[in-house]
């Protein structure tokens, strides 16, 4: 990653980083940490989410958490700061929705990002942090682009690896996103798990939970990312940078080799 810091951008939206999920198949690395804080290349994985929100002029970030949740916001505690930052525009200040605190357990993806609604805002960025994408830029112009567009989400799919050979989602040359058929041969590329999202996604007639999601119900965001790709309101670009879903011990061994 460059140590180049360039000027923060004139506009910026919030971050919401996942680091709710047990880990399973990480065990027995989990058991004792959680996989959030698994280190690539001497760096807890989520830092260098952190590391890149920062530097791309994102001064607010949601981290919600469950399993060994207490563990991260001691890491990471209120307040994340570039090494070498010449001024408080590449400050980070970091808040929490602790699932396992609340519920006893994680909402999953779309249970979580309702939940944490109230600290976000219109529009945020997502990112899953066991995901490792150190080439990944926050840009303020795809925000810029986002808004403009009239989207309820944009995603950055990746190409297929081999542990998702079929792929998730497809794209056309201009730019959205298809829920295609099971059977349909059109070539499908994997969700990166990095996008920028509408709070409107997370209302009727797309999803069912109240904002806050005081209830605490559990659901998935793909459910809701289909069926606003079926109304084309769901964006996606390709992105060809280093990509990992750090999801085996073997993948984390690779990387730090």
């Amino acid at each position: 990653m460059s140590s180049t810091l360039t000027a923060a951008p004139v506009h910026q939206v919030p971050a919401m980083l996942l680091a709710a999920g047990r880990g399973e198949r990480m065990r027995p690395l989990t058991d004792i940490c959680p996989k959030p804080l698994l280190e690539v290349q001497g760096l807890p994985l989520l830092q260098w989410h952190l590391q890149a929100l920062a530097q791309a002029g994102v001064d607010r970030a949601v981290i919600n958490t469950a399993w060994l949740g207490e563990q991260i916001s001691e890491r990471f505690s209120s307040y994340f700061g570039l090494q070498g930052a010449p001024d408080k525009r590449y400050q980070l200040s970091i808040s929490y929705s602790h699932e396992g605190m609340d519920f006893g357990g994680a909402l999953e993806t779309a249970g979580g990002i309702a939940r944490a609604l109230p600290q976000l805002g219109p529009v945020f960025w997502l990112a899953a942090g066991d995901v490792f994408a150190p080439d990944f830029v926050f840009d303020a112009q795809a925000v810029q682009a986002f808004e403009a567009s009239g989207h309820l989400a944009h995603l950055w799919l990746v190409p297929n690896p081999a542990h998702n050979p079929r792929g998730d989602f497809g794209l056309t040359a201009t730019g959205l996103a298809l829920n295609l058929p099971a059977d349909d041969p059109a070539p499908r590329y994997t969700y990166s798990t990095i996008a920028l999202l509408c709070a409107e996604l997370f209302a009727a007639p797309w999803c069912d939970i109240p904002p806050g999601n005081p209830a605490g119900v559990a659901a998935p965001l793909a459910p809701l990312l289909r069926r606003a790709m079926d109304q084309g309101r769901v964006g996606a670009s390709l992105y060809t940078g280093r990509w990992t879903d750090v999801g085996t011990p073997e993948r984390l061994a690779e990387l730090n080799r």
